[in-house]
């Protein structure tokens, strides 16, 4: 079996991380010069793949409990979400299946052999259908749906799109072409929405703008959609450049599972230059240049609440914008060891737990994941 060498097994130092969730104590080493804990490289392999996969597939065909996000315009939309959403209906909400399908094509791309690889194209197959999709698409051409989703399920939406032109595997053009139309009007609601907002949006969930500016501008790039790029580009500027000193201590707030100053660099390093962003960031969060810099973890108090729980995800968020950080400027190098803090403090919790974290962060802590080794 070869695999690409950035999926490995989830060992950290001597713990072990079973379904049972127990953990065990251990002493983590701390380094000699610093006295900062070092914490080792999350590591991967198919059999916490064959793990993580039951998480989305127990989920996209979860009917109930489900939280829809819409707006009701007359009686005749009170109907079953499976109804309008015969591809994304799962999973508590629409988004979550969204990135629960995200889930199930990046572990079967990266492992073909992996145990329910048959399972998981069936169901890929069965529901990623032109017609399908065409219902999903009359449900946001209708005019009261303009904000649904905007722009967390947009970002992953396209995220979606982008693994599946990315995967070559011969069902995923077919299933690329199936989504395609609600693609493009994920990027048409970007394109008409962007140059209407005058502020952006700076919280720590799912309406985070610099959180969908990145995901968009990943998609963009990899489709060659200039005009979407460009226009990222510029509204991300327009929105952050100035931004001095974000107060980072203040955060998490409670509920948090998006970074706010961690998302704005997240997007700015894509599109500032090196000079640029290094100054920028000399400006925006000096303190993260410090070999010595530490962020406490979110942490969680009760994982059967919904909101609490986001803090789990907050964590895998930091630990990816830190991962692509440290990977593109050595000199943020050890911000490395921070964000498998992070990871080390919330995947015990994720496989095996209850249905309000398992119905999305697998998705979270497998985006993390493919940061910390992607080329």
């Amino acid at each position: 079996m070869q695999m690409k060498k950035y999926w490995l097994i989830f060992f950290f130092g001597t713990f072990i991380f079973g379904c049972n969730n127990k953990k065990e104590e251990v002493e983590i080493p701390k380094n000699e010069e610093t006295s900062i804990q070092t914490f080792p490289e999350p590591i991967f392999t198919l059999a916490e793949a064959n793990k993580l996969i039951e998480l989305p597939l127990h989920c996209v065909g979860t009917e109930y409990p489900y939280k829809p996000g819409e707006t009701l315009e007359s009686e005749e939309d009170l109907v079953e979400p499976i109804t309008v959403h015969p591809v994304f209906y799962g999973c508590f909400d629409w988004h979550s299946a969204v990135h629960g399908y995200w889930s199930m094509v990046t572990l079967l791309k990266q492992f073909p052999e992996i145990d329910k690889a048959e399972e998981v194209r069936k169901l890929l197959k069965e529901k990623i259908t032109a017609d399908n999709v065409a219902t999903e698409v009359a449900f946001f051409e209708k005019s009261i749906n303009t904000s649904f989703e905007r722009t967390y399920g947009w970002a992953w939406l396209l995220k979606l799109s982008e693994e599946l032109h990315n995967w070559n595997d011969p069902i995923a053009k077919d299933l690329e072409q199936n989504l395609k139309p609600l693609a493009d009007i994920i990027v048409l609601r970007y394109k008409e929405f962007l140059p209407k907002l005058k502020y952006p949006i700076r919280v720590g969930e799912h309406t985070n703008t610099a959180f969908g500016l990145a995901f968009a501008y990943d998609y963009a790039e990899t489709v060659g959609d200039m005009e979407l790029k460009e226009l990222i580009e510029n509204r991300a500027h327009d929105f952050y450049f100035t931004d001095e000193n974000c107060p980072i201590t203040w955060e998490p707030s409670g509920y948090d599972f998006l970074s706010p100053c961690l998302e704005e660099v997240d997007i700015m390093r894509r599109i500032l230059s090196p000079e640029e962003f290094i100054n920028w960031m000399n400006t925006f969060l000096p303190q993260l240049a410090d070999e010595n810099y530490h962020l406490k973890v979110g942490e969680v108090s009760d994982r059967t609440d919904g909101k609490l729980v986001h803090l789990d995800g907050l964590n895998f968020s930091r630990a990816w914008v830190f991962y692509g950080l440290s990977k593109q400027y050595p000199n943020y190098g050890h911000l490395e060891n921070l964000a498998n803090d992070h990871v080390a403090y919330s995947y015990p919790n994720l496989v095996g737990d209850g249905y309000e974290g398992g119905h999305w962060l697998g998705s979270f802590a497998i985006y993390a994941l493919n940061v910390l080794h992607e080329k």
